[in-house]
């Protein structure tokens, strides 16, 4: 699972961010800006841990050349 954390600048951007979200069958939860991270639940923050750990070991295994990785433009490309 991947997790995404938006800033709209304001409430008709939030809404057509949430519109976005629900047509396309997104899940999402919401937190206020005066909660910040602390509203994100233990286990979402051991899912984000745990993400930024495996990225991290890619990389690893990327500089050691036991994994091949992408040019940034490719990765950029495909967003």
């Amino acid at each position: 699972m991947n997790y995404l954390i938006v800033h709209p600048e304001n409430h008709n951007k939030l809404k057509a961010v949430k519109a976005v979200l629900k047509a396309l069958d997104v899940e999402f939860d919401e937190a206020k800006a005066t909660q910040g991270l602390e509203s994100i639940t233990k286990s979402h923050k051991t899912i984000v841990l745990e993400s930024l750990k495996e990225a991290i070991d890619e990389v690893r295994l990327i500089k050691q050349g036991k994994l091949k990785g992408i040019p940034a433009r490719e990765l950029l490309d495909e967003l």
